[in-house]
């Protein structure tokens, strides 16, 4: 497995974008089967979130100062999905707007990844050699194990507050 810092995120978002499917496929199915993809998706969300505000965001914004307006764009985008994440975290599948705010968190998430699949990370491979992208990734992944798994968890909420301020 790679150490590249961009690789390992997207990494992530290619196993999100799997889960996405798998909700959208199961939109009609099972309550059950609904809610278990939406807490599988709310802990990807968790952990891939963490590494980035913990980790890639202060690094790239450090070392590269022209990005400050796509990172602080950035953490606005974590802030609206944290928010989004919490409140699934409480709701039932069988909830009258369950499926449509995990839509609406979808459609969030997708956009804030394209745009840093398509702008953003070209501008940090550019930027950054390839041994600078390679130690964020080890960051990350040394991260990954104690990332906390849930939006309601007191670390995730801690986090989520600390980059809104960063």
């Amino acid at each position: 497995m790679s150490t590249d810092a961009i690789v390992v995120l997207k990494e992530d978002h290619k196993e999100m974008r799997r889960l996405f499917r798998a909700f959208q496929d199961a939109q009609d199915g099972l309550a059950s089967q609904r809610q278990k993809l939406v807490g599988q998706i709310l802990e990807a969300l968790t952990v891939h979130t963490c590494l980035e505000n913990e980790v890639m965001y202060p690094e790239v914004r450090k070392l590269l100062p022209d990005l400050e307006d796509d990172i602080l764009e950035s953490y606005e985008e974590h802030h609206v999905a944290d928010l989004l994440c919490a409140e699934l975290a409480t709701m039932d599948a069988d909830d009258d707007h369950f499926n449509a705010k995990t839509t609406v968190l979808i459609e969030n998430v997708e956009h804030h990844v394209e745009e840093e699949e398509q702008e953003w990370f070209p501008k940090v491979r550019e930027a950054l050699g390839r041994k600078q992208l390679q130690e964020i990734g080890e960051r990350m992944l040394a991260l990954r194990a104690d990332a906390p798994r849930s939006p309601t968890a007191p670390k995730a909420i801690k986090k989520a507050l600390d980059a809104v301020t960063a």
